[in-house]
């Protein structure tokens, strides 16, 4: 995902890109952009009005800006687009606030297609609404501008991201389990997927998404991948402690399964194997 952020950032008005990724490599494939490569991450946040990291959990977002003291100056505007939950979230811009700069939380909703398209859904939350202006003037490179939604907490949005992921896990797993039921009275994939993807019928949009995966049993066509679902969901279930969660728990068993099956960066759509 960041990949194809920095590839949108890089044609949009914004002044010079500058990036660093922790596998070299995958910066370096950035470099025909016209994007600046930095050997670290301090190196890559040197001078800049606004630093964006797209990282993939709570842990990375700690171990490359918190725990390293990231030398981000007074007055940067930080936007995070890692899902990370509400309590990093909360931590985040506290640390930010600490050194006088201005973090929001801008998680994406969509995946690979949707961000190379332009046609992501955004979610912006920060406590200053002149960092949060800034922060959509940025993200404007990628989203869908019916698609942007505020709120006043980082916490906020974090939490509006496990809500719109928890649809992605839970929809997978009633979609196998629809082709269970379907199979049981004598309908084929084919057919159930048939149904399904009629307009209007509930399963409609993640059947629309997911169907020929489900269909092939080919999972490689990665947008977004299960080992990514899965720590989403592990970020969902810590939030309903001691709450009766049963499709999120089947859901999450599911993504265990394909994981453990060597599908961990495949399409979370694995979850059907």
């Amino acid at each position: 995902m960041g990949r194809e952020l920095v590839r949108r950032l890089a044609v949009a008005d914004h002044g010079e890109v500058v990036v660093w990724n922790r596998t070299a490599s995958a910066a370096e494939a950035l470099r025909e952009t016209g994007v600046r490569i930095a050997a670290t991450a301090a190196r890559a946040v040197e001078g800049a009005e606004v630093v964006i990291t797209c990282l993939f959990g709570p842990d990375a977002v700690r171990d490359v800006v918190i725990d390293a003291d990231l030398p981000m100056a007074a007055g940067t505007v930080w936007i995070d687009i890692t899902t990370v939950g509400p309590v990093m979230a909360e931590e985040c811009a506290e640390w930010a606030g600490r050194r006088g700069v201005e973090m929001v939380h801008a998680p994406v909703l969509g995946s690979l297609g949707p961000a190379r398209a332009g046609d992501l859904g955004v979610l912006i939350g920060g406590r200053s609404a002149s960092a949060r202006a800034r922060a959509r003037q940025i993200v404007a490179a990628w989203a869908d501008p019916d698609r942007i939604l505020e709120y006043d907490e980082p916490s906020q949005a974090a939490t509006g991201k496990l809500v719109v992921n928890f649809g992605l896990a839970v929809g997978m797993q009633a979609l196998v389990e629809a082709r269970r039921v379907g199979a049981g009275g004598g309908l084929s994939t084919a057919q159930t997927l048939a149904l399904l993807r009629l307009p209007k019928t509930p399963l409609s949009v993640i059947a629309g998404m997911k169907g020929a995966s489900l269909e092939t049993g080919e999972y490689s066509d990665t947008q977004f991948s299960t080992n990514l679902l899965a720590k989403d969901v592990d970020l969902m279930l810590g939030l309903v402690e001691g709450q009766a969660v049963p499709a999120l728990g089947a859901a999450f068993a599911a993504l265990e399964h394909a994981r453990r099956a060597g599908h961990g960066e495949d399409d979370f759509s694995a979850m059907a194997g």
